[in-house]
């Protein structure tokens, strides 16, 4: 394998991986696949009932071979190019050299693409000849498909789900034209090169995917498909972006991370599609009995919204926009449950009702509630977006969770609080507990975000929820100074995966320095070695904001054994075992040098930072870190940082600053104009601080300023 040293962005190979799971991936948000693989995934687009809910399979028109003349002889390279999103695979002989690029598009998101490119390496008067074996096969388990009437001589086929998520529910819909592939291709003896593209649409009605089929084939003619496609890619890279200097095998890692995450996302723009959200191995996979089926959990919230909320604050506000529009379903859930507000699933598709096919983890594993209502406040700290709350349903979502805790907690007259009781904690390896320490915490801040939300909307909500936030046992040993997972857990007892850890952050439950670190030493040496990949990456955050970059070097290191080459695929399990492309595991990963290296904080009034730069690092770049829809470059040393604002709105009293908390020093950040400072801890925030009538005015998203009417 080539490490390509020269080139984090790019992963290439001579050889396939022997476990096929852990070849490359290519996605756009709407369309997914596999290389290699006989299906598509389609956003949103789900067969089966209940737990029997499974990402529907769509027949890959690109999963296609091709054969040379002195096949056994020729070279063999398998690329992924993450900053085109392209896949090749090339053979190369003394006289020929042959291409085959696979794209999913990333601004016409309806469209998949083969391309096959042939270029005489030599001078010959023969012709050359492609042999093309397709594996295409238009049927499916899922869909009925039925051919309809070719379209522009291209093959149409349509068809609908067999069964729908909810009984009585309409069945979803899938229509594809795909260019028909020859059984070979040859260059003829007065050719030098030649290429050939194959274009794929697929969309949800019959109407747009022709449109969709037309608009590509303008592209085709005008010779800006793949440059339509290679430009968004490049914007988004030059939008956000973590590199490094000093270790090549952290920058490879996080660049996998980045485009794998960015690829089963939406375009940062208004789409002609509902996006449905981030399951665990993202929009490739997910069919039946693998990778979760596909499903929406809590992964999205904690493990991979927070990196997408620091770059591209409107797309995780489309991620909470599917939780406002399945929020009927929740409510559904909770009185089915006998208890108010809003009950989310723990595991979801596209309805919002249950799809997990072990029932006690719907009923217990309640976290899953103020995990959404955390992702809803930090959003409205990074954004300040009260409009989001107060028209676009926001509200409703915070409010019904809060409804929801004020009445699933049980009053314990012993102790003088309120329990929770019977719920299963992170740590899956318990059920049916009283007072999961995250459970609780969480129960907490969903009560009190409600409240605070309700004074700057100016609605009226009970009393009662920040009188049973106050008094919510969160268990603590005062003779250890540790929080114990739950009433009753026993010191040793082995967990799965992070649970208490995650107080710190991402929940940034206020401790000190001390029982931070007595948290971390107490669930260390008893975490499941073999949990899944996202666990010791809050550890290692952990282990940063104590400023111990040794033993956050240790748990950040145990990552890189879920990391299949050579195309940076994650497994859930370091033995390869569990979800693939493993996006859970990558989101954690990311956090550590996100939010773990810079100590960024996302709290109500400032953008915390509080930097540790590793030795094996010389620095650290990110650039994109959105604040009120301000865009920042940060770029730290070993000694020195320095902050950028490179895109800024010019708001009376809205200017940010920096302060430097040991200091007291204050630097304005003026459009384009560098400010470098020691390194340490300090926090961005506006100059003047908007109080919460100006809230009602005005608020910042992504890029834009928006009044409110």
């Amino acid at each position: 394998m080539s490490e390509c040293e020269n080139d984090p962005a790019v992963f290439s190979s001579d050889t396939l991986p022997s476990d096929l799971r852990f070849m490359a991936t290519l996605a756009n948000g709407y369309l997914g696949t596999r290389i290699y693989s006989d299906v598509i995934h389609m956003n949103g687009v789900y067969n089966g009932e209940g737990g029997n809910c499974c990402r529907a399979d769509i027949p890959s028109t690109v999963n296609v071979r091709l054969t040379v003349p002195d096949e056994s002889t020729a070279k063999k390279t398998y690329t992924l190019n993450t900053r085109t999103g392209t896949f090749y695979t090339t053979k190369e002989t003394k006289d020929f050299l042959v291409t085959q690029q696979i794209f999913a598009h990333r601004s016409h998101v309806h469209l998949m693409v083969l391309t096959i490119y042939v270029e005489r390496m030599a001078i010959s008067k023969k012709p050359f000849t492609v042999e093309i074996k397709s594996l295409f096969d238009p049927h499916s388990q899922n869909i009925d498909f039925m051919r309809g009437q070719d379209f522009m001589e291209a093959m149409y086929i349509h068809g609908e789900t067999l069964i729908p998520e909810v009984k009585g529910a309409a069945r979803q819909s899938v229509h594809m034209i795909s260019m028909p592939l020859p059984e070979s291709l040859t260059l003829l003896p007065n050719e030098q090169s030649g290429s050939w593209q194959f274009l794929t649409a697929v969309a949800d009605t019959e109407e747009q995917v022709k449109e969709c089929f037309v608009e590509g084939q303008i592209l085709v003619q005008s010779d800006q498909l793949y440059s339509s496609h290679v430009s968004a890619w490049a914007a988004l890279w030059s939008e956000s972006c973590i590199s490094l200097r000093g270790c090549s095998k952290l920058n490879q890692a996080l660049r996998g991370c980045l485009y794998y995450l960015f690829s089963a996302l939406p375009p940062d723009k208004s789409t002609d599609f509902q996006y449905i959200g981030l399951s665990p191995g993202g929009l490739s996979n997910g069919g039946n009995g693998e990778d979760y089926f596909g499903h929406i959990f809590w992964d999205q919230e904690i493990w991979l919204y927070p990196v997408v909320l620091a770059f591209y604050p409107r797309l995780a506000s489309i991620l909470l926009k599917n939780r406002i529009r399945t929020l009927p379903a929740a409510k559904s859930i909770a009185a089915q449950q006998g208890y108010l507000g809003a009950k989310y699933p723990w595991e979801s598709a596209v309805t919002g009702y249950e799809v997990c096919n072990e029932d006690i983890y719907g009923l217990e594993e309640i976290h899953i509630n103020s995990d959404i209502s955390f992702a809803f406040q930090q959003y409205f700290y990074l954004t300040q977006d009260l409009e989001f709350f107060r028209k676009e349903g926001g509200w409703d979502v915070v409010c019904s969770i809060a409804e929801f805790w004020s009445s699933r907690v049980t009053w314990n007259p012993s102790e003088m609080c309120y329990d929770i009781k019977g719920v299963m904690p992170p740590d899956e390896y318990q059920s049916d507990v009283t007072n999961s320490t995250f459970t609780a915490v969480g129960a907490k801040y969903s009560l009190q975000f409600a409240t605070e939300m309700a004074s700057h909307l100016q609605i009226e909500v009970p009393s009662e929820w920040m009188e049973i936030a106050k008094k919510i046992k969160v268990p603590f040993d005062p003779e250890k100074q540790y929080h114990p997972e739950f009433d009753g857990y026993k010191p040793g007892d082995i967990v799965k995966q992070a649970d208490v850890v995650l107080l710190g952050y991402p929940l940034m439950y206020p401790m000190s320095p001390q029982l931070r670190k007595n948290d971390l030493v107490m669930y260390e040496p008893v975490t499941d070695p073999d949990g899944p990949a996202m666990t010791w990456n809050m550890f290692a955050i952990g282990w940063l904001e104590l400023k111990d970059s040794t033993r956050a070097q240790q748990h950040l290191n145990k990552c890189f054994t879920n990391i299949q080459e050579p195309f940076k695929v994650w497994s859930e399990n370091a033995d390869g075992s569990g979800a693939v492309n493993f996006l859970t595991g990558m989101g954690g990963f990311l956090q550590t040098i996100l939010f773990g290296f810079t100590g960024f904080r996302i709290t109500k009034n400032c953008l915390l930072f509080d930097p540790i730069i590793p030795e094996d690092i010389d620095e650290l770049q990110i650039t994109g870190i959105n604040y009120l829809g301000n865009v920042l470059l940060f770029q730290l040393a070993k000694e020195q940082a320095t902050v950028v604002l490179t895109q800024c709105y010019e708001v009376q009293g809205m200017a940010l600053e920096v302060v430097l908390r040991d200091s007291g020093e204050i630097f304005v950040l003026d459009k384009d104009q560098p400010v470098s400072f020691r390194l340490g801890p300090g926090k961005i925030q506006t100059r003047c601080h908007t109080d919460s009538s100006e809230l009602s005015t005005k608020y910042y998203l992504g890029n834009e300023l928006c009044f409110l009417l």
